[in-house]
C-alpha cells in the first residue's frame, strides 16, 4: 500500500514479455522475431486475455516488463483486457503495446483512450514485422532505462 492507501505498483522484470495472441502463425512469428532481435528476453505466451489482470496479480514473481496485446483474441477482447489492466493501480508500471492487424482509426483511438502505451500494426511481410517489433521493444526498453538491442547482442540488463 502507498501512503495514501492505494495499492502499490508491483515490480516488473524488464527481461520478460507476455504475449497475448491466439493465432499460432502470429505466435511463431513473434517468437522468431524477438528471439532474433532480443535473444535475452524471456517470452511467455497466452492465447486469451480472459482475466489477464487477475492472473497477473495472482503471480508471486515479478510482473513481465511488457505485454504485447492482440486486440482480437478469444474470449475477452484486447480492449477489455487493456481496460482491466489499467483499472488496477498495482499494474501501473506495465508497458502495454497493442500489436494487432487492425488499422481502424476507431480501434487506435479506443486503445489509447484505454491506456495503451503504443499501438502497432502487424505487417504481413516478416522482415517488416521483425523490424517494427524490434523498434517497439527497443523504444520501451530504452524508456525504462535499458539499452536497445545491438545487432547480434544477446544482452538485456
Amino acid at each position: 500500500m502507498t501512503d495514501d492507501g492505494r495499492p502499490a505498483a508491483r515490480r516488473v522484470d524488464l527481461t520478460r514479455v507476455l504475449v497475448v495472441e491466439d493465432v499460432e502463425e502470429d505466435v511463431e512469428a513473434i517468437e522468431r522475431a524477438l528471439n532474433q532481435s532480443h535473444p535475452a528476453l524471456r517470452l511467455e505466451f497466452t492465447a486469451h486475455g480472459d482475466g489477464l489482470a487477475e492472473r497477473l496479480l495472482a503471480r508471486r514473481e515479478e510482473l513481465p516488463g511488457m505485454i504485447l496485446l492482440d486486440l482480437n483474441t478469444r474470449g475477452e477482447d484486447g480492449l477489455e483486457g487493456l481496460a482491466a489492466l489499467r483499472a488496477r493501480p498495482e499494474l501501473a508500471d506495465l508497458t502495454v503495446v497493442v500489436f494487432t492487424s487492425s488499422t481502424a482509426p476507431a480501434d487506435v483511438d479506443a486503445c489509447y483512450a484505454a491506456g495503451a502505451d503504443s499501438y502497432i500494426y502487424k505487417p504481413l511481410n516478416f522482415d517488416l514485422f521483425r523490424t517494427v517489433l524490434k523498434g517497439a521493444v527497443d523504444y520501451w526498453l530504452q524508456a525504462k532505462g535499458q539499452p536497445p538491442a545491438a545487432p547480434g547482442s544477446p544482452r538485456v540488463k
